[in-house]
């Protein structure tokens, strides 16, 4: 079942449609939240998203458009913890806790998540709704508010800083 078609049942009050909806789209927003903020963030903050999805989607007039509206209020949702997290006092750096696994794949994720970590914010963004959540250019530039052209080069600025990063570490192949 497409997107479209379930946003217009969740509309006319299915509640099947609805979890059927969420269950579709809540790991791509919790790995686009997590990536924003951090594993120990991430639930609260898809939490919120969903309730503000959950009130508006009653509102929402182009189906179709779903995926870039939902990322544009996930987007909201992470900034507005940001906003507030800047505003309170330093408590010392945070740093992910990173488990130890014999597996190689879990190593490298480890290290990528925490390179994404050292991004700037604009950067980590579209590299997440870009890779992460295969979303268009379009799609991205929607969502962060700015022209194609800006993702575009907030893309190659990030994979050039994400290759540097992971150079300098020595974990790129």
């Amino acid at each position: 079942m497409t997107d479209e078609l379930l946003i217009v049942r969740c509309q006319l009050g299915e509640h099947d449609a609805l979890t059927e909806l969420v269950r579709s789209w809540h790991e791509p927003v919790r790995t686009y939240v997590r990536g924003m903020l951090g594993a120990e963030r991430a639930d609260d903050v898809t939490q919120e998203v969903w309730l503000a999805v959950i009130r508006g989607l009653p509102r929402l007039r182009e189906p179709g458009r779903f995926a870039p509206w939902l990322f544009t209020i996930a987007r909201r949702a992470v900034t507005d913890r940001l906003r507030q997290e800047y505003g309170m006092p330093e408590a010392g750096a945070q740093q992910e806790p990173v488990t130890e696994d014999a597996a190689g794949v879990v190593v490298e994720r480890a290290a990528l998540i925490a390179a994404l970590s050292c991004l700037p914010v604009r950067e980590r963004e579209v590299l997440v709704l870009f890779y992460l959540e295969d979303l268009s250019l379009e799609d991205c530039a929607e969502i962060c508010a700015v022209p194609v052209g800006t993702v575009k080069s907030r893309l190659n600025r990030a994979r050039r800083m994400l290759r540097d990063h992971l150079t300098e570490k020595g974990t790129k192949r």
